[in-house]
């Protein structure tokens, strides 16, 4: 049985008012839930949907760009993040395919918050559940310099858009997997943190996704609950003992949320460490979210610490890797150089032995840097390398492209032949400095390198 509630839904250039149905089993529980505050929540459903980004530290937006996004003020519990006047089409955008922003729902945003109270030397952190990658993003932002991230996704093409929007990001200290939870829970205590936004039955994107509600019924809560039990059952064994899990899902109800809780403190041993935080629509600006932060118990410390002790990585194999190779990076010398065939790759220094141990245990799909593949006497640049922030300025020439010779290129169209001066050779293209990715010049033309899978498929007048 669904009963009526009036929501506004944005369409392009255009509101409209439509009737949302919400179930009779959710309106209940969740009165019971929110008490008097539902008159104020189901008022809640009715109001716009925030539109709100978070910048690149590392990829600084210019000025002007970020004033033409309309900010309309800063989200107060993350760095460098704003809410926007109106939703601009970011597709158009080439400084959001650059990685100078991500756009993602405000309330999660609040992971930061948590982070920066929880952690403050460097440390291997899991993002278990990480498409499309917000979290991760956000989290490899957000770390002490230093820590190894670690993002996974189990579903296989959510998983190459996980490692799409990490690419762009562009930090190398990341490495994307494609794995079950339970392969983490044969290398026990090897990460510090784990974060566990697990899937749910999205009670609080319901005014953001209309398949949400469809989808919605009281035995999928418990389905729901019972399968992300599951989830940290066969992960947990990963976590070192004292580390720390921080737990959150987009839904609004106990089972999923506290009752889980509850069964994480008593099954797996944990306790909470920091009270669970419950964003709803009508008190902050943004959808539904809850996240709490729990600790593993010491007690288990000394058995995990021991196969931690024990567990040598595979020998790295010596491989001449090429001088001109190692001066596509600054900072080269922070770098440990990988040949894989023809195909060259880089990842930081400090944490080579964790990423060679990995590397033999799970289905990786990006880590470090990809730097590019030789092809008989041609070496060509892998887009990831355009996207690094470790890049070296002056590694490729450079040619600045306007928006709308910037928009050919990620539709990966021809672009506008490049000036005479430059000699026929792979260059670096950019839009407002922010490199967008290669072209390799061939005299009268170029031939346009940017990855098929990721070109823009919407038309552009």
């Amino acid at each position: 049985m669904y009963l009526c509630c009036t929501i506004k839904q944005e369409t392009t250039g255009a509101k409209i008012v439509k009737k949302m149905e919400l179930p009779a089993d959710f309106i209940f529980r969740t009165r019971a839930l929110l008490g008097d505050d539902w008159g104020a929540f189901e008022q809640a459903l009715s109001e716009e949907i925030p539109t709100s980004i978070r910048l690149n530290p590392a990829k600084p937006l210019p000025e002007a760009c970020l004033t033409s996004l309309a900010p309309a003020e800063k989200v107060a519990w993350a760095s460098d993040a704003y809410y926007l006047n109106a939703r601009p089409v970011f597709t158009l955008d080439p400084l959001f395919h650059a990685g100078c922003y991500y756009v993602q729902e405000a309330s999660s945003m609040y992971l930061e918050t948590v982070m920066k109270k929880q952690v403050s030397e460097k440390v291997k952190a899991l993002d278990l559940c990480a498409a499309p990658g917000g979290k991760s993003t956000q989290l490899i932002s957000t770390l002490p310099a230093g820590s190894l991230l670690v993002a996974n996704e189990v579903i296989r093409s959510r998983a190459h858009i996980l490692a799409e929007n990490l690419t762009k990001w562009g930090n190398p200290h990341t490495i994307v997997t494609n794995n079950d939870p339970a392969d983490f829970g044969k290398i026990p205590g090897f990460f510090d943190v784990l974060l566990t936004d697990v899937p749910c039955s999205g009670e609080g994107m319901f005014r953001k996704d209309p398949n949400a509600v469809q989808e919605w019924s009281v035995r999928n809560v418990q389905l729901c609950a019972e399968r992300q039990r599951r989830i940290l059952a066969d992960s947990w064994p990963a976590l070192k003992a004292g580390g720390i899990l921080i737990y959150s899902t987009c839904t609004y109800n106990r089972e999923e949320n506290e009752d889980n809780l509850q069964w994480i403190c008593e099954e797996l041993g944990a306790e909470i460490i920091e009270q669970p935080r419950r964003f709803l629509p009508h008190r902050t600006k943004g959808e539904g979210f809850f996240i709490a932060v729990l600790q593993k118990n010491e007690t288990e410390n000394s058995t995990e610490n021991n196969r931690t002790k024990k567990r040598q990585p595979t020998n790295k194999q010596t491989v001449k890797i090429p001088q001109e190779i190692k001066q596509l990076l600054v900072n080269a010398d922070d770098f440990s150089f990988f040949a894989d065939k023809n195909v060259f790759s880089a990842f930081p220094s400090t944490l080579e032995p964790d990423y060679l141990f990995l590397k033999d245990r799970f289905k990786i799909l990006s880590a470090g840097v990809r730097l590019g593949e030789w092809k008989g006497k041609d070496f060509i640049p892998d887009h990831a390398l355009a996207m690094s922030v470790a890049l070296s300025p002056g590694a490729f020439p450079k040619w600045e492209l306007d928006k709308p010779a910037a928009l050919l290129y990620l539709r990966k169209e021809t672009i506008p032949p490049l000036p005479s001066e430059f000699s026929k050779s792979y260059v670096l293209v950019t839009y407002r400095n922010i490199p967008l990715g290669f072209i390799k010049n061939i005299g009268n033309r170029s031939n346009n390198l940017y990855p098929q899978e990721w070109r823009i498929r919407m038309a552009i007048s």
